[in-house]
């Protein structure tokens, strides 16, 4: 093709028109982009449901990315034939050179599919821990939280002792699904069970610490009864969970310096540590009130000895 006496080296009249064609194209799938966009936007607001609401963003997700593929290949390889052997070349290319994204792009499809997590859900995925707030075609982005003491340490270190959010936002690419387990706190079963842990005296009124422990416990524990009963039986039919394992427990340990009482009880996965706190406070004003002692590994010295310096002169003697 040639523009004011110059001709442009591979620009024919043919690739010049769809070029013009291309414009268009992109012209009209923003718009299109947009729409759907507002009325996904329209669909998910006031829904409760986060499922839905995943489901709405990862299907107009999809649809625009179909639409922009399908877009760009009928303009630029209406001939099939060479659309065959192009795409010959650039998918043996892609494979080699974009090993990595292929396979992100693969694990995203598994991820829906295989309903590993969703937008919403509190997982721990390739180190971090957090609730996801995006999902994309290669990546998925997780507002990151804390740890509490006792779990395995985190690489970078996470400064906030307990199941809270840090501020960060991390983005984890979706291949590894294929490389690391996946831990989901909320995908079928929204609850965990926690643990609160006591050191009482031996000499102590270990009986009375315990009704207290437990009826403190019982009062801000998830009960049976608030759980669907929908949920339930799924847990009960698919994972063998028993319906005792839902009421809360006081269990002893025995150790050197005291009786260590491990409360175990259901709670949601979102709000552990507000019961945890409620729990602790009360517990503290209860044992006061009961004059309960919380044992600590302090040391009591009982009497002490006379230490005596005599020089004679030539060497000091300790008597």
């Amino acid at each position: 093709m040639e523009i004011f006496g110059i001709r442009f080296l591979g620009l024919t009249t043919e690739n010049g028109h769809k070029l013009l064609l291309t414009f268009g194209f992109f012209v009209v799938f923003f718009i299109v982009r947009y729409g759907l966009t507002a009325v996904s936007g329209l669909l998910i607001r006031g829904r409760k449901n986060e499922q839905s609401r995943f489901w709405i963003q990862q299907t107009v997700s999809l649809v625009l990315a179909i639409l922009l593929i399908a877009g760009f290949l009928s303009i630029w390889f209406d001939d099939p034939e060479r659309l065959a052997t192009v795409l010959g070349f650039v998918s043996a290319g892609l494979a080699f050179a974009l090993q990595k994204v292929i396979t992100s792009i693969a694990a995203y499809f598994v991820i829906l599919r295989g309903q590993v997590f969703r937008v919403g859900d509190r997982i721990l995925m390739s180190g971090v821990r957090g609730d996801v707030i995006a999902l994309g075609f290669t990546r998925t982005t997780i507002m990151e939280m804390g740890q509490p003491p006792g779990e395995r340490p985190d690489d970078p270190n996470v400064w906030v002792k307990s199941r809270q959010f840090t501020g960060r936002i991390v983005t984890v690419t979706n291949d590894k699904i294929f490389e690391n387990p996946v831990f989901n706190y909320s995908r079928d079963f929204p609850f965990i069970w926690e643990e609160l842990s006591l050191p009482i005296k031996y000499n102590g009124n270990r009986r009375r610490a315990e009704e207290i422990f437990l009826a403190i416990v019982e009062r801000h524990a998830i009960h049976e009864d608030e759980i669907n009963q929908e949920t339930l039986e799924k847990m009960q039919r698919e994972y063998y969970v028993s319906r005792k394992d839902l009421k809360p427990r006081i269990y002893y340990r025995l150790t050197d310096n005291w009786i260590e009482m491990n409360a175990r009880f259901l709670t949601r996965e979102h709000g552990s540590r507000d019961r945890k706190d409620k729990m602790s406070r009360e517990i503290l004003d209860a044992f006061e009130a009961e004059n309960i002692e919380i044992a600590t590994a302090s040391f009591e010295v009982l009497g002490t000895t006379s230490i005596r310096l005599v020089n004679d002169g030539t060497n000091g003697k300790i008597q």
